[in-house]
């Protein structure tokens, strides 16, 4: 596993700054150690010190992965999150999007949030700014971009689309193989 290069790191921290703001710094900086980015395959990990030192004893053929898999990188460069990231970023998260429980599960096969289907959203909520999207009872379904502000989303049509799906917790059975 090798350390994200300068351009690598400088994309992969914008993209987290689009969803938890200046929160960045409590990932690495945690109060059970420190934590850190490394890259591997294109894939980028979220990894403890303490096992990145373990795991430096294994060969690097024959390490499939260390740590949590927060995303990968695309050919044209471009950091792309997964899923399972969600459970480390919802904490953090600045921007939230709660769901009406008959806009969960159209959530979860991968379609965009309409606004009959908007619960509550974060005031001060911004055009194309990360958020998480929430069910009602605070369980964290996914990411996703906010296609309105929250002043556009209290004027808004039932039928438009107030958040951009990105990923949700149905790629867990989606796209099990493609994960890792």
């Amino acid at each position: 596993m090798k350390r994200l290069s300068e351009e690598r790191t400088k994309t992969l921290f914008e993209k987290l700054a689009k969803y938890i703001g200046a929160n960045v710094k409590l990932l690495i900086e945690r109060p059970d150690g420190v934590y850190c980015f490394r890259e591997q395959r294109d894939r980028v990990y979220y990894v403890s010190e303490q096992i990145l030192k373990l795991a430096e004893s294994v060969p690097s053929n024959q390490l499939i992965s260390v740590g949590i898999c927060f995303g990968k990188f695309t050919k044209t460069n471009k950091f792309r999150l997964h899923i399972t990231a969600l459970n480390y970023l919802a904490p953090y998260a600045q921007c939230k999007i709660w769901l009406k429980s008959s806009a969960e599960q159209q959530f979860l096969y991968g379609n965009h949030v309409s606004k009959s289907g908007l619960g509550r959203i974060s005031e001060n909520t911004e055009k194309y700014q990360g958020v998480l999207v929430y069910s009602m009872t605070d369980l964290p379904l996914g990411f996703g971009v906010a296609a309105r502000s929250t002043a556009e989303c209290k004027h808004a049509d039932p039928l438009t689309s107030v958040c951009f799906h990105q990923a949700d917790i149905g790629e867990y059975i989606r796209s099990e193989e493609d994960l890792l």
